[in-house]
């Protein structure tokens, strides 16, 4: 049997369509569909002990209590934590573009530099490592939120007032919003800390975190 011409194209278009509804237009669909699916916002903890939750299980820590105060009111916000115990800001420095290029962040808490005060380390140095975080952290696209901390008394209150410009110097230059004192609230108290009298314990998550969220949740898209 001889089909017509108009016949003939549309058997051939049929067919065509055939073929790509049966492989590629779905794979096709399904990339525009994950393109379409945006990555949740990240905050990147990035800091040592004093957020790595160090003596206590990962669920007490206060990067973990903000994440569950982000779930909590209904933000899409997702916290990821690559603190590390024992990390000093030359260290931090050296696996933070890595980190920044893993998880993509759009806001940065930096919490470093105790162990460099704590090891005696140069101040100066400690200050540039900090900078430069600060700096790949603006160029990666990230808003910085700078941690302080301070020096045990036994260190002397000259050593300690050059170890807290380090971080009030910082805020000014780079104009970043500073977080004064992690522990602000019970660093005299013996009582929010472990047995070691450096480490803070349970208890004194919640106060970090609140701590951290005045800074913090302003700078957040959250719902009123």
């Amino acid at each position: 049997m001889r089909l017509g011409r108009s016949w003939v194209s549309f058997f051939c278009g049929i067919v065509g369509l055939a073929a790509i509804v049966a492989y590629p237009f779905p794979k096709a669909l399904k990339g525009v569909a994950q393109a379409a699916v945006p990555a949740a916002p990240t905050i990147l903890v990035y800091g040592d002990s004093l957020s790595a939750a160090y003596g206590l299980s990962r669920e007490q820590g206060w990067p973990w209590l903000l994440q569950q105060r982000l779930s909590q009111q209904g933000s899409p916000i997702r916290v990821e934590n690559r603190s590390l115990s024992g990390e000093t800001t030359h260290g931090g420095l050296q696996r933070f573009e890595r980190v920044l290029t893993q998880t993509r962040p759009r806001w940065v808490v930096l919490q470093l530099g105790a162990n460099d005060g704590l090891r005696g380390l140069s101040l100066q140095q400690a200050e540039q490592n900090l900078r430069e975080m600060i700096r790949l952290s603006r160029s990666a696209g990230a808003q910085v939120v700078l941690v302080g901390i301070t020096m045990p008394p036994n260190f002397g209150a000259a050593f300690t007032a050059r170890f807290d410009q380090v971080y009030r110097r910082l805020q000014q230059q780079e104009k970043i919003p500073l977080v004064p004192l992690l522990i602000d609230g019970f660093a005299e108290d013996l009582s929010f800390f472990q047995a070691d009298q450096i480490h803070p314990n349970a208890q004194a998550q919640p106060i970090m975190l609140e701590n951290v969220w005045k800074v913090l949740g302003p700078l957040l898209p959250l719902r009123s």
